[in-house]
């Protein structure tokens, strides 16, 4: 007999289409971990966020490994996903300010 229980979800169709990011500003206080996404184009002086997930520590915690699961997996699929340069950029960590 399986503990596991079926998770049932819905994906609604407008959720679906997904949002473009490639710029994410991490904050979090004792309680909450906050990710705004953002999306950087050229020609658009001062981007908005697009979207804002706020979550415990403890899920912010079950993300980073559920994530770091995936790149692992990817890459022993594909190859090693390599970083132009090494800096905190696009993924910046500290007061969400842009």
């Amino acid at each position: 007999m399986s503990n596991e229980k079926e998770l049932n979800i819905e994906l609604d169709s407008a959720v679906a289409q997904g949002s473009y990011s490639n710029l994410a500003i991490i904050t979090h206080s004792a309680s909450e971990f906050i990710i705004d996404f953002i999306r950087m184009l050229p020609g658009i002086p001062k981007p908005k966020v697009s979207n804002r997930i706020i979550m415990t520590p403890e899920h912010a915690k079950r993300l980073m490994l559920a994530l770091k699961d995936n790149v692992d997996k990817y890459e022993k699929q594909h190859g090693e996903i390599r970083l132009k340069e090494q800096t905190n950029v696009p993924f910046l960590k500290g007061k969400g300010e842009a």
